[in-house]
C-alpha cells in the first residue's frame, strides 16, 4: 500500500482536510468510513462480539505498527502527543480541556451485522467505523492497519482476509468516495467529513419511537438507568456531542445546557419495551473480563422534540452511553405516526 513510510512520517496525499469549525455552528461533523474485504479463509465472528473482536485487533496492531520500538506506553513515552496511537487508543495521556478525565475515544464501531457469522473462503464482508477526530484524522493509519489485522487473520480461528477498499459514505450509508482500492494501492484524499445540522427541525414533531439497536448503559448521576427515561437519554447524546467536538473539532455546543436538559425533562415516555442483554468480553492484554451489555428495544415518546431529532438522528452515528467504542448504544429514529411497538402490548 503506497501510503507513507515506517517511521509513520505523514503520508503523501492528495488535498487536504478543510479547517475547523465556528464555534457558533451548531453542528456535527465526522468521516464515516467503510471497510471491505474478501476471505482467503473461513472467518467466524462470535455472537455479540464482532465489534469487540476488530477493536481488541485493532489496538494490538496498531499499537506494533505506531508505536516507536520498546515504548514504555502511552502514559510515559515522549511522543505520545504526536502519536496516532495515543491520540485514538489513549487519548486522556494528551491532557486538553479540563473535565475529561476519560475522554471518549474519537471513534466507534459498526459490526453488529457480522455477530454470529461465519464468511465462507472467498465471500466479501465489510464494517463501519465512524472517525470524530478531525483535527487530526488517521484515515491513512487506519487503513494500514486494518489491513494488516486482515492478512494476520481474524476471529477465533484467525481466518485471513484481504483488505480490498476503503470509502466514505453518505448518511444513507452508500460510498460517495472510494479512499484505497487494492488495485491502485494508492490512498486518496477522503471527501469532506459529513456535517450534521443540530438545528431543530423545521416541522412540529409531538411523537417518535427509538429503537435501541445495541446493548445501551445510561447514567444518571453515579447510577445506571434502569430505563430510557427521554431527559436521560437526551442529556447523554447532548454531552457526548459536545465532548467530542470540543476534544477533535471545533469547540463544545453552543448552546444552554441548562435549558436543554428543562426542556427534554418535559418529554414524556409512553411505551417501554426493552430487555437486558448480557454479553462479557475479556481483555486480550489484561485477561480480565468485563461486562458490555446493557438493554435493547425500543421507547416511545410524546411531547415538543422537534428540537430534539437532529441530536438523535446524530447519536446513530455517535453511539450513546458506557463502552460506545465497542459498537455499545446504537440507535435509530421513527417519527410521526404509529411505530412498531405501538402493535404489542407495553411492558409497563
Amino acid at each position: 500500500m503506497k501510503v507513507g513510510h515506517p517511521d509513520w512520517t505523514e503520508p503523501r496525499r492528495e488535498g487536504s482536510f478543510i479547517g475547523l469549525l465556528s464555534l457558533e455552528t451548531l453542528n456535527f461533523r465526522l468521516y464515516p468510513l467503510r471497510f471491505s474485504f474478501v476471505a482467503l479463509e473461513s472467518i467466524h465472528f462470535p455472537t455479540d462480539k464482532a465489534a469487540n473482536l476488530l477493536r481488541g485487533a485493532f489496538g494490538t496492531i496498531f499499537a506494533r505498527m505506531a508505536c516507536v520500538p520498546h515504548c514504555p506506553g502511552a502514559r510515559e513515552c515522549e511522543w505520545r502527543a504526536t502519536c496516532p496511537y495515543a491520540r485514538l487508543f489513549e487519548p486522556s495521556v494528551l491532557g486538553g480541556p479540563s473535565g475529561f478525565a476519560d475522554k471518549p475515544r474519537p471513534f466507534v464501531f459498526r459490526a453488529t451485522h457480522l455477530d454470529n457469522r461465519t464468511v465462507p473462503s472467498g465471500s466479501s464482508f465489510r464494517f463501519d467505523l465512524n472517525l470524530f477526530d478531525l483535527r487530526s484524522p488517521a484515515v491513512a493509519y487506519l487503513a494500514l492497519t486494518f489491513a494488516q489485522l486482515a492478512s494476520e487473520g481474524l476471529g477465533p480461528g484467525r481466518g485471513r482476509a484481504a483488505l480490498t477498499e476503503v470509502s466514505q459514505v453518505d448518511e444513507n450509508g452508500e460510498p460517495v468516495a472510494r479512499i484505497y482500492d487494492s488495485e491502485s494501492r494508492i490512498l486518496r484524499e477522503a471527501a469532506p467529513p459529513m456535517e450534521l445540522s443540530l438545528e431543530p427541525a423545521t416541522e412540529r414533531v409531538g411523537r417518535m419511537c427509538v429503537r435501541f439497536v445495541t446493548p445501551t448503559e445510561l447514567k444518571s448521576g453515579q447510577q445506571v438507568a434502569e430505563r430510557p427515561e427521554f431527559g436521560i437519554l437526551a442529556a447523554r447524546i447532548r454531552d457526548r456531542l459536545s465532548t467530542l467536538r470540543e476534544l477533535y473539532d471545533g469547540g463544545p455546543l453552543p448552546i444552554d445546557f441548562r435549558a436543554f436538559a428543562e426542556r427534554a425533562s418535559r418529554v414524556r415516555m409512553t411505551r417501554c419495551e426493552i430487555e437486558q442483554v448480557s454479553v462479557i468480553r475479556r481483555s486480550s492484554r489484561t485477561g480480565r473480563a468485563h461486562p458490555i451489555g446493557g438493554f435493547i428495544g425500543q421507547a416511545e415518546y410524546e411531547g415538543d422534540l422537534a428540537e430534539f431529532i437532529p441530536y438523535l438522528k446524530a447519536a446513530k452515528w455517535t453511539g450513546v452511553g458506557r463502552q460506545t467504542v465497542w459498537g455499545k448504544g446504537e440507535l435509530d429514529v421513527e417519527t410521526g405516526g404509529t411505530s412498531v411497538a405501538a402493535k404489542a402490548p407495553a411492558l409497563y
